[in-house]
């Protein structure tokens, strides 16, 4: 999927509904933003549709009204456009859309497939999967892959959480409005192919956008490695797994103090101290704590004496695994910020079974320990205390190989001894994380991604 770096809001089924609502209460009707709708879905189709013939697929509700709208302007293109029609229009708006249309309509069973098929079957509304009859003449109808247009989202996936409930995948998606979750969140943004938000004249607001590249200023001529931000990294059990984090944390911090790292191929630059002395140190701007920390009883009294510490603190892997519930309430009453970032099994360990999405779920964990929490994966959500959550483009598969998010755990920990706000930094280290994957290119391993964290930063000046 790709999405254009301009910041737009995610919104729920229901914001969108009110933000609708919203607009109708200043002038606009139903049918002025259904017809937004179906021309952006037209001008879509008419400039990557290569000319070729269209089947659009109408449902029963206000996205299948879209479908006639735009069936209407292809129409008046001159392009060969058919309609089929599945279930009586539900809504006045449609209705009129349907009855606006001068073409025949088609009906499901009966309609031969076409090289352009337009999906306007199921908008936000669906939250059931899709029946037996519609799925095996979708089936049917794209056994040859025809160029697969979506009406805001494709027919069988949950707007609000993700879920695929008998997608239909499309090659481009038409976003009315706003981003919906499913446009971002697994499994459903796979089957969303290219995403394009169209203006349909609704002013949209969220809490929750689309993560977009940071802005990095270049060092100018009064910084220093002490005001670019020193930053302490306790290791353990496994070294290698600090040591990743040390690499990163190097590239963008001014100074990098590492313990239980002797013996490391480290750069010279990195400076080994025990873990007291990196404790003592007041210099230090940000800590980080947990990459192959360990989960004894030594590992849980290291992490007490760092939890105790007013620096700002990343907590990753073994440090997630040995918080226990009972350390929130005193997490939230320190001075600094803290910053937890949980792949899915570490997320489950520490906070249980949430409910909702994987937006909700981080949002509750933020408010829950009083943490920015960076919640990974192949659709990355990062959510602050206040309720302000973003969530990331999908980042290199090959990301998925051992060691990737101690080096993700470093960056983050560099840009908050930085100065950034924790959201800020966490936000930046995803960002960045992701782009230096992309340029370290396929079949990469952990080490090999923060050496290309200087190109990444360079795209960001």
């Amino acid at each position: 999927m790709r999405i254009s770096d301009t910041p737009v809001p995610i919104l729920t089924a229901a914001e969108m509904l009110a933000a609708e609502r919203s607009a109708m209460a200043q002038g606009d009707t139903v049918e002025t933003l259904m017809d937004r709708a179906g021309r952006a879905v037209a001008e879509a189709v008419w400039r990557f549709g290569g000319g070729r013939p269209v089947l659009i697929l109408c449902g029963p509700g206000n996205n299948g009204g879209d479908g006639y709208v735009a069936a209407r302007y292809l129409a008046k293109h001159g392009m060969d456009v058919r309609v089929v029609a599945f279930g009586l229009s539900g809504t006045e708006a449609s209705r009129a859309a349907r009855e606006a249309w001068e073409g025949p309509v088609e009906a499901l069973e009966e309609a031969e497939e076409a090289p352009v098929l337009v999906d306007a079957l199921f908008g936000t509304g669906l939250a059931r999967p899709l029946g037996d009859t519609l799925a095996q003449n979708l089936v049917r109808l794209t056994e040859r892959k025809p160029f697969t247009v979506a009406v805001d989202v494709p027919s069988g996936v949950g707007s609000d959480d993700g879920v695929n409930l008998g997608a239909v995948p499309a090659h481009l998606t038409i976003a009315l409005g706003a981003l919906k979750p499913a446009h971002v969140l697994q499994p459903a943004a796979a089957f969303c192919g290219i995403v394009n938000v169209a203006d349909i004249g609704v002013a949209a607001a969220s809490k929750v956008s689309l993560l977009t590249r940071p802005r990095i200023q270049e060092p100018g001529p009064e910084s220093h490695k002490y005001r670019r931000g020193l930053v302490g990294i306790i290791g353990g059990e496994m070294p290698g797994a600090g040591a990743l984090s040390a690499l990163a944390a190097i590239r963008i911090a001014g100074y990098v103090l590492a313990s239980g790292m002797d013996g490391m191929a480290l750069p010279h630059a990195v400076v080994h101290r025990r873990c007291e002395a990196i404790l003592e140190d007041r210099r230090v701007a940000a800590l980080l704590v947990g990459p192959g920390l360990g989960r004894g009883p030594e590992a849980r009294k290291q992490l007490d004496q760092i939890l105790e510490k007013s620096c700002p603190i990343v907590l990753d892997a073994d440090a997630l695994m040995l918080l226990r519930p009972d350390d929130f309430p005193e997490m939230k009453r320190r001075p600094s910020p803290i910053v937890m970032t949980p792949h899915a099994g570490e997320f489950a360990a520490l906070f249980g079974e949430l409910s909702g999405s994987k937006i909700d779920r981080a949002r509750a964990a933020a408010e829950i320990s009083g943490a920015v929490v960076v919640f990974k994966g192949s659709d990355t959500v990062i959510a602050c205390p206040d309720g302000h959550v973003r969530v990331a483009q999908a980042g290199p598969g090959w990301l998925a190989t051992a060691g990737t998010g101690d080096v993700l755990a470093g960056i983050v920990a560099a840009f908050l001894a930085n100065g950034r706000s924790p959201y800020d930094a966490a936000s930046a280290g995803v960002w960045i994380h992701a782009e230096a994957a992309r340029l370290a290119g396929p079949a990469l391993i952990a080490d090999e991604i923060p050496a290309r964290i200087p190109a990444a930063i360079a795209t960001c000046l």
